[in-house]
């Protein structure tokens, strides 16, 4: 532990939800005051059992050096709105996903810095120490992972401040990626929720199919699950052995009858901030 350097107070916001608790778990390690703010019952309950206290919103984010903001997205561009007036002078914010930022729905002031970080999660072909680390899908309890980090607003100072706190938040950080809130938002959601989690939920219901078609449930989930490991290895340059013949042209068949052919059209610039305004406003997008 480091004591030689500035002790900073943090304030959490959200401190007792999933993320908030994550977050405040890997913090509390380290070399600073922490303060921590809840609403809801259950997260109050989460903070008090870890003996933990409270703190009302209106009294921590005036004392504050850096606001982490670990609430929901969709509550968020509201939120930042009651406390960014209260921040002050050179504080700086940390929000957790891009989406609200790259909407221009956050509260801003020019006297403060705003900081965009999101984790990699664990990946699948990255060894693991131990057991624990191997079933931290999530990441940020024994996982190592990559996150990305971008300077939405404000000093490169604090935003070398911020990064130190998100490499530990998120801790084990192998490698802590500088981009763009543009280029996060194309990571998420277009790349990894709207093509990777359909395609994920796409391999579930063929698994499914297979089951109805009267492959055992073992065997069916068994050969899924070892055939997409290695046809990731072979696709992302893992492995260098090749697909058969027979599979190129069950690949091509499987492009014509499930996917469209305009399909990164996800992509467009349009079509981003479509998914992410749906996203945001999700009682807007259902009318």
């Amino acid at each position: 532990m480091n004591r030689s350097r500035e002790k900073l107070t943090i304030a959490i916001i959200g401190a007792g939800g999933k993320m908030g608790s994550r977050i405040t778990d890997n913090l509390l390690k380290r070399y600073y005051n922490l303060i921590l703010c809840e609403k809801g019952e259950a997260g109050l309950a989460r903070i008090c059992e870890k003996g933990l206290s409270n703190t009302e919103t209106e009294e921590a984010v005036p004392l504050s050096d850096v606001i982490i903001m670990a609430v929901p997205d969709a509550k968020l561009g509201g939120i930042s709105k009651n406390v960014v007036p209260m921040m002050k002078k050179d504080a700086t914010m940390i929000l957790l996903d891009p989406a609200a930022a790259y909407a221009g729905e956050i509260a801003l002031r020019d006297d403060c810095t705003f900081v965009v970080t999101h984790p990699c999660h664990p990946p699948l072909f990255r060894e693991q120490d131990t057991p624990e680390a191997r079933n931290d899908f999530f990441g940020g309890i024994a996982a190592k992972q990559d996150i990305v980090i971008a300077l939405l607003q404000g000093k490169e100072e604090n935003f070398q401040k911020a990064k130190q706190i998100c490499e530990e938040m998120f801790a084990p950080v192998v490698n802590c990626h500088r981009i763009t809130v543009e280029q996060m938002i194309i990571l998420e959601p277009a790349a990894a929720e709207v093509v990777g989690a359909s395609a994920a939920h796409l391999l579930k219901e063929a698994v499914d199919e297979a089951i109805k078609h009267g492959v055992p449930p073992e065997a069916a989930r068994a050969f899924m699950l070892g055939h997409i490991q290695i046809e990731l290895a072979i696709v992302m340059g893992r492995i260098s052995a090749p697909f058969s013949d027979a599979a190129k042209i069950a690949i091509k068949c499987g492009y014509d009858r499930i996917y469209k052919p305009n399909w990164k059209d996800v992509f467009k610039p349009e079509v981003v901030k479509e998914t992410v305004l749906k996203m945001l406003h999700p009682e807007e997008s259902s009318k």
